[in-house]
């Protein structure tokens, strides 16, 4: 199975700092069979930056994902960006990140309609689910991983389940979040654990990548990815920094070895 290292830009850097960052990162990096590298900017840069992996022929060293997509094809949405649309530009989608939970509402409805419509586009969703602080610790994060996984997969059978990506962000690491805290490799490969669990329990068996993702650094990363069952990292802040980004993609490698 692949390793996959994954930058979420979040809402940082213009057209054209995307673009910079992006021609310093693919003099930085090497290809490495078997790591797929992802970086996820804002959708406005998508297009510039598809145009220029294309021109340089480096497709394979570095794959573009979408942030958050709608599920209609088309129609009067205003602000909304669909499949169809990013359908030949992207091959990922990260789909029911945390800050869009809690900060812009999406629903478990929402979400799971936006990882079936990815499907239908052939765009690979990186569904992600997390638990709160709140909710760790109250004792319930076998509970929400499974409520997440059970409502963001419930329009996925059981031949495209292979389609989709797991990503699990504890809510209370992610570096971003007020008052973060590190979440420690011990407490990961539980929740990594229960996530197979559930996967298996709703489709019969566990194929699917799962990622961690939470406050993860060049000094942490490879504690992360040698938690069983971790098949690579989703990060923020890391990612805005080519060095940093390399040094994990790198790292990757040689744990994958």
């Amino acid at each position: 199975m692949k390793t996959y290292i994954v930058g979420n830009w979040k809402m940082n850097f213009t057209v054209g700092e995307s673009s910079i960052y992006l021609h310093k990162l693919l003099k930085l990096i090497h290809f490495y069979r078997g790591i797929e590298v992802v970086v996820a900017p804002s959708t406005i840069a998508l297009q510039t930056l598809s145009l220029q992996l294309n021109r340089q022929s480096n497709r394979k060293k570095v794959k573009l994902a979408a942030q958050n997509l709608y599920y209609r094809d088309y129609g009067a949405y205003t602000g909304e960006v669909s499949v169809s649309q990013l359908t030949g530009i992207v091959d990922y989608a990260i789909i029911g990140h945390s800050e869009r939970r809690y900060i812009f509402g999406e629903t478990d409805k929402e979400i799971s309609k936006k990882v079936a419509a990815a499907i239908r586009g052939n765009i690979t969703p990186i569904l992600c689910v997390g638990e709160t602080a709140n909710e760790r610790d109250f004792g319930e994060t076998e509970e929400v991983l499974k409520d997440q996984l059970l409502s963001g997969l419930r329009d996925v059978s059981l031949e495209d389940i292979k389609k989709v990506i797991i990503a699990y962000e504890p809510v209370w690491a992610i570096s971003s979040v007020k008052g973060a805290r590190l979440a420690s490799p011990d407490d990961v490969a539980r929740s990594i654990e229960i996530i197979h669990e559930q996967l298996k329990a709703l489709y019969k068996k566990d194929e699917n990548p799962v990622l961690y993702g939470g406050s993860v650094n060049p000094s942490n990363a490879g504690a992360y990815l040698t938690i069983p069952g971790v098949n690579g990292l989703l990060m923020g802040g890391s990612s805005l920094i080519a060095d940093q980004f390399n040094a994990i993609i790198d790292l990757a490698k040689r744990v994958q070895n």
